[in-house]
């Protein structure tokens, strides 16, 4: 039986993959529904390429466009159009690939409109998590990582107890900057921070990747996705990025997911889950591999971990507080406002000055994110 998928984001990195996979399953996966932001050129195209698909674009200029070229077909436009995307009455699961926070409300949509949820879009488990696992429970719908990251947890814990989990342990590329000095760190530019030495990635997570900071969200989603305590999620460098990420359990043994670097591959196990179909994802040569290393992170010049770790343990609003200043953050650095070193920075003075709220609603989850930006931009 086909599985009918609305794609939230379908003209960035993740959602092109998400294509392929659906382009190399069509007897498995039917595009239903697409999101393209302000890329409405590539949106057209897929759009012509996908014919079912009801169609979401950034603002009421680009739908006029779609609506022009693509008559008959349904166009909706920004953030309410997201929400009615995300309720599409014939999807059975929606995936997020929207960068930011912008994919939390049409992620909650998918959900109470009894759904099943594959996230690509960090953000939402971070600032969000409680209440997003809580909803995913109260509707019975499943909630699916797409990072590749998570993906290879969710496989490692497949038929396990979790009392028998000792720990998580994330893996982690180390970006361009793994043997960099202080003083290099500080002089860092856009240019040098965009290019990452395994994936293939947008600019938003090309940074995250490099502050280290991608790998901190990760570590606050993986506490949700998992229901697994702050103190027993690690980091680990692993520069081949070929073990995607490991769980050990109490009596010694460690579970480890491998596969080659395409995402294609935890997309389309999410997409399919639970079951598994020869795909667009070539196979893995060991023997080409010929070594695996790994070390431990340096947080002394690399602090995104520990506050990571600090908001994922206090939970309330400063894992939203975290998220929204190091997204600000980024894009202060991406514009040249803003150090390398200064990302770090802004994101510790923001979890410093906003107010903390332990059990938030959604409401005040946006208010701090909100006071989190205003504190970075000033």
């Amino acid at each position: 039986m086909k599985k009918r998928v609305v794609v939230l984001g379908a003209t960035g990195s993740i959602g092109e993959s998400t294509l392929r996979v659906a382009r190399a399953l069509p007897n498995r996966i039917e595009i239903v529904g697409i999101s393209g932001g302000q890329n409405v050129q590539r949106l057209l195209e897929i759009a012509r390429e996908f014919p079912a698909a009801r169609i979401c674009t950034g603002d009421e200029l680009g739908a006029a466009t779609l609506r022009s070229e693509l008559p008959g077909r349904e166009v909706l436009h920004e953030a309410d159009g997201l929400e009615t995307l995300a309720s599409t009455p014939e999807a059975d699961l929606v995936l997020v690939a929207i960068v930011g926070t912008a994919g939390l409300k049409p992620a909650l949509r998918a959900l109470e409109t009894d759904k099943d949820l594959a996230v690509a879009s960090k953000e939402i488990l971070v600032m969000a998590g409680e209440q997003v696992m809580a909803t995913a429970e109260r509707m019975g719908g499943r909630v699916l990582p797409v990072d590749s990251e998570h993906n290879a947890v969710f496989q490692c814990l497949e038929g396990q107890d979790l009392s028998a989990v000792k720990r998580l342990i994330l893996t982690c590329s180390g970006g361009p900057f793994r043997k960099a000095s202080a003083a290099d760190l500080a002089m860092v530019t856009p240019e040098q921070a965009l290019r990452h030495p395994t994936w293939s990635m947008g600019r938003k997570i090309s940074i995250d990747s490099a502050t280290l900071f991608n790998k901190g969200l990760e570590m606050i989603e993986a506490r949700w996705l998992f229901n697994i305590p702050m103190e027993k999620i690690d980091v680990v460098i692993h520069p081949q990025s070929i073990v995607h990420s490991m769980v050990e359990f109490v009596d010694g043994s460690i579970m480890a997911q491998m596969s080659s670097t395409d995402m294609a591959l935890p997309i389309q196990y999410a997409l399919t889950y639970p079951d598994r179909y020869a795909g667009p994802c070539a196979p893995l040569d060991l023997a080409s591999v010929r070594r695996l290393d790994f070390e431990e992170p340096r947080t002394d010049l690399f602090p995104a971990l520990e506050l990571a770790r600090r908001a994922g343990t206090a939970g309330g609003t400063l894992p939203a507080v975290l998220n929204a200043a190091n997204e600000s953050a980024v894009e202060a650095f991406l514009a040249g406002r803003l150090s390398f070193i200064g990302i770090w920075e802004s994101v510790d003075r923001a979890m410093n000055e906003v107010p903390f709220v332990q059990h938030p609603s959604l409401d005040e989850l946006i208010e701090a994110d909100h006071a989190a930006r205003s504190i970075v931009v000033r």
